[in-house]
């Protein structure tokens, strides 16, 4: 303990990291003040009095904003559309050669399709904000209703809320600790976590719930997935190369360098889950267009988070994810051209089409229980809440919102770290530990 607040103490003593730390912590601040701002013409009171709260999908949006998707704020989209927007430049980087030749352009070409980015962004959320106007924002809330006297400034309030939150974002990454885009989401998720926590204690110790015994049960449980996710996010397969021996003019032969190329065993990380959630979205979306009443049962299983059929299409839709975006993200065949150009090699296997075929080899038997361990995670809620933990308790025992909180507190961690060990200071975690994952992660650079 003694060494922990040594730490801490150490943390503030480095002027360029304190400055980082209290501009985070400010530009979040800021986040979380604007998520409590209403729209303009929308009583806060009428709204929580007509309102029957967020359900199914919208509740996992609502976590994600941090309350304000209820509260009809004017960050009530937030970074999402944002998000949405970098997942199909990300798709577009496969299929459309223009923007594969950005990706390769360098700085240039970032900063290209950043702002291609933003642009898709204003796009997208100029298309939700209508739809979450007229689903998230009872009519009697609204003091004077119309299309040019609430819908279109909302709409652009909305728009403007967005791109002000991808801003805090991008200065966070740039000036802060830290990503930023994911700091914004985790700190929306945790911000739900003390009054859910507490409406469960409340429940649990009420007459109807099952006493301390069963609360210190469901905490015990809890922290259990929380390692296991760790342990699911920090999972790495290390291959081993060996680079040949290098003759330096006027020198002695120098040692050949070992090394090892690190493949997660989940290489993909929240994406097959953020993208199989956009998916279940769309039936519930397209039905409400729709009077038709077979339709709108057919939608109704699509938005029930606890049913058998939604976990099990939803659990079938990560792992094809998870092999999909795995493959999207990893090249075997150019990692192999990379060692062969550089002079490595993997013990026992022939440089070119072998490391290649090898390399694939090994990712395809790490990424099926890495897909089958996220996909579990994934469904995790649903089990506390047949389990009777209360609804918006058990969004925290798994989904995104427990690997997105996990992920990017070790992000953090490894950053403040690194700044530590830089000036020679002790870090957060085992500076041997930390040198291990330093030496695994030598090919990356």
């Amino acid at each position: 303990m003694k060494r922990f607040f040594e730490t801490i103490a150490n943390i503030f003593k480095i002027e360029e990291l304190r400055s980082r730390i209290l501009m985070t912590l400010g530009l979040l601040l800021v986040y979380r003040a604007g998520s409590y701002v209403v729209l303009p013409g929308v009583d806060p009171i009428q709204l929580e009095a007509a309102s029957s709260g967020a359900t199914g999908i919208a509740a996992l949006l609502n976590i994600f904003a941090g309350g304000a998707f209820s509260r009809a704020s004017i960050f009530a989209l937030g970074i999402m559309p944002y998000i949405s927007a970098s997942i199909i430049m990300q798709l577009l980087g496969i299929a459309v050669p223009s923007v594969q030749k950005l990706q390769k352009e360098g700085e240039s070409g970032r900063k290209k399709i950043n702002q291609w980015t933003r642009f898709l962004t204003i796009a997208i959320t100029l298309g939700q904000a209508p739809g979450y106007l007229a689903m998230q924002v009872p009519a009697e809330a609204i003091n004077s209703p119309g299309f040019m006297s609430f819908t279109v400034p909302s709409v652009i309030i909305l728009t403007a809320g967005t791109l002000f939150v991808m801003w805090l974002g991008e200065r966070i990454t740039d000036k802060g600790i830290g990503n930023g885009i994911s700091l914004l989401i985790m700190i929306g998720i945790v911000a739900g976590l003390p009054s859910a926590f507490l409406f469960e204690f409340e429940s649990q110790m009420g007459d109807a719930g099952g006493g301390l015994v069963v609360m210190l049960i469901e905490l015990v449980v809890l922290l259990v997935i929380i390692l296991v996710t760790v342990l699911l996010v920090q999972g790495v397969r290390r291959i081993p190369v060996q680079f040949a021996k290098k003759v330096v003019s006027g020198q002695p032969q120098a040692m050949g360098a070992r090394q090892y190329i690190p493949l997660k065993v989940n290489a993909a990380g929240v994406m097959p889950i953020i993208f199989a959630q956009a998916l279940m979205m769309i039936p519930v979306t397209l039905v409400n267009f729709s009077d038709n009443q077979e339709l709108t049962g057919f939608a109704a299983m699509f938005n029930d988070i606890g049913g058998f059929w939604y976990n099990f299409i939803f659990a079938m839709m990560i792992i094809i994810f998870t092999y999909f975006y795995t493959a999207i993200t990893i090249n075997p065949q150019q990692m192999a051209d990379d060692l062969k150009k550089n002079g490595g090699f993997i013990p026992g296997v022939k440089p070119g089409l072998d490391t290649a075929n090898f390399v694939d080899n090994v990712l395809s038997r790490i990424t099926l229980p890495g897909a089958l361990f996220l996909a579990l995670i994934a469904i995790l809620p649903a089990f506390a809440l047949k389990a009777g933990v209360s609804q918006g308790f058990s969004y925290f025992f798994g989904g995104t919102s427990l690997l997105i909180m996990v992920g990017v507190v070790l992000d953090t961690l490894q950053q403040i770290e690194s700044y530590l060990l830089m000036r020679h200071y002790d870090g957060l975690m085992k500076s041997g530990k930390l040198k291990g994952r330093s030496e695994a992660f030598g090919m990356a650079g």
